[in-house]
């Protein structure tokens, strides 16, 4: 029999970490279990803490049995987590400002609750943030039911930082934003396996935006502005991850890390209302002409 689940309290959890994972989930038990999983067997990434939002329709879904092992595994290996439920919904936007809020680590790691993290993955990522020095990093996720279909057209938007990356004002209808091609499908891992890396070895490359599993340096995120824009739009947006990089790609720049150890279930999306492109209002306020 599962015993009751801990919640945690939310001021002792923020500390003085160098990285928490953020995630936000409703109604994906089955989905949030595989997730907290890759977590629990991440390794060269000691000490860091997790935080979950709830905002199922019943019961949160990490009071499923497999998802409750799985948050005392975590704890068992000494990482911080803290479960807390988020109600009534106010968008996508709004419930990652929460997350968000109740972290202070140096870096925060954006993770979907569909995304399973194979070991090594949260060490590469902090390693190629630390060494780049910009805003964010992130692994795009891959979709394994594609891995026979390759799409070589999209390669050609692959390029490598040289360097550190720089910041980028990156808008729609530039090359700039086609580089999202390579991110669908099984595009990127297509294009990783071409590259042939020694073992150990990873590379940093241009983006637009990442789906799914995103490394934060937070106080250049919150100086960007963060996900306080969910005040702008309506409940019923997408895209509210490409508005917050968008902002710290032309402050602080940002990159993609390949290879990507990041992988999506395919499970079906449980918001199912995307009236609006939370990124096209942002835009158009930042874009609108201002009054002489």
């Amino acid at each position: 029999m599962n015993r009751p689940l801990e919640p945690g309290e939310r001021e002792q959890f923020r500390a003085d970490r160098l990285v928490d994972v953020l995630i936000p989930t409703r109604n994906r038990p089955a989905e949030l279990a595989v997730t907290l999983s890759g977590l629990a067997a991440q390794e060269g990434a000691p000490g860091f803490g997790v935080v979950v939002s709830d905002q199922s329709d019943g019961e949160p879904a990490y009071a499923h049995p497999a998802a409750a092992t799985m948050v005392r595994a975590l704890r068992h290996r000494g990482h911080p987590v803290l479960l807390t439920r988020r109600l009534p919904r106010r968008g996508l936007a709004e419930h990652r400002a929460y997350l968000l809020d109740a972290s202070t680590a140096r870096y925060v790691l954006c993770l979907d609750d569909d995304v399973w993290l194979e070991p090594g993955t949260l060490h590469r990522l902090v390693t190629a943030i630390r060494e780049l020095g910009c805003g964010f990093v992130g692994n795009a996720v891959h979709g394994l039911s594609y891995v026979d279909d390759v799409r070589p057209e999209t390669h050609a938007h692959y390029e490598e930082w040289i360097g550190a990356p720089v910041p980028e004002r990156i808008r729609p209808g530039t090359p700039e934003w086609d580089r999202a091609q390579i991110h669908p499908a099984a595009n990127l891992l297509h294009i990783t396996e071409k590259l042939a890396l020694p073992p150990g070895a990873w590379r940093a490359y241009k983006v637009s935006w990442i789906g799914g599993c995103v490394l934060y340096d937070r106080a250049k995120l919150v100086e960007s502005g963060g996900f306080d824009f969910w005040r702008r739009v309506q409940e019923k947006h997408q895209g509210e991850d490409v508005a917050a990089q968008l902002a710290v790609l032309a402050r602080h720049g940002g990159a993609g890390v390949l290879p990507s150890g990041a992988y999506h279930l395919e499970s079906p999306t449980t918001v199912t209302e995307r009236d609006v492109e939370a990124w096209e209002v942002v835009l158009a306020d930042e874009d609108a002409p201002q009054p002489a």
